[in-house]
Order: C-alpha cells, then structure tokens, then sequence
C-alpha cells in the first residue's frame, strides 16, 4: 500500500487529500468535500494531465504576442513536446478568441486555441 498526499485544484477550497493506492489502483480516496475531488485525484494518480498555457507570436498585430491554451487536457508528460511545437508558433494578425492556431498539437489530440483578441495594425 502506497499513500499520496494531494491538495484538490477544482475549486478554491483546496481540500487536503488523501489517496492510498495498492499495485497501481486506487484503493480508497479522503478528504475531499464533494464528488469533484475524489475524481481529480483518482485521475491525478493514475495519469495525471493538465492544460497548458502560454503564448504564441503574432505578425501585424497591434501587440506582439496573444495567449494561448490547450483546447482540452493533455498528458503530463507530453507537455515538454507540447512547448517545444508552441515555440515554433508564428500567427497573422487578427486574431479572435477562439481561433484553432494549431490542430492535434505535438499528438496530443488537442488543439491550440488563441485566449485573446489580437487586432491588425493600421498602416
């Protein structure tokens, strides 16, 4: 039996949480305060994922960058990759909430989406 100690990040209360697993599988969750917390933690020990956000470059934009986010949650462990596929992110101005910037990115299944509105600049 293997016990982890995790602070539940679904909702501002942050319930201490309590997760003892045997041979890979969760044996008992305690600690959360409503039904959300023992699925993230149930999740977050047997394959953890996360959104990943930054920012991209935008060309002819009024600012230089927009901000950008994972449309869904992709694994830990392909964040690196994820990083490394934004880096190389170069977008035209304008630019709207919304926008797919890059499909199934690092092969993940996500999209890239843009966070922000980007408008073009005014020659």
């Amino acid at each position: 039996m293997e016990t982890r100690n995790l602070t539940c990040i679904n909702c501002p209360m942050g319930c201490q949480l309590t997760v003892v697993t045997d041979g890979g599988e969760v044996v008992s969750v305690t600690g959360n305060t409503c039904p959300r917390g023992e699925i993230y933690a149930r999740k977050e020990v047997t394959h953890p994922t996360r959104i990943v956000t930054s920012t991209v470059s935008v060309s002819g934009g009024v600012i230089p960058v927009v901000s950008v986010k994972t449309a869904s949650d992709i694994p830990k462990e392909s964040i690196q990759a994820v990083m490394d596929a934004v880096s190389g992110v170069c977008v035209n101005a304008p630019v709207s909430i919304g926008d797919v910037l890059l499909e199934n990115i690092a092969g993940t299944g996500a999209a890239l989406v843009a966070t922000k509105n980007v408008a073009a600049k005014q020659l």
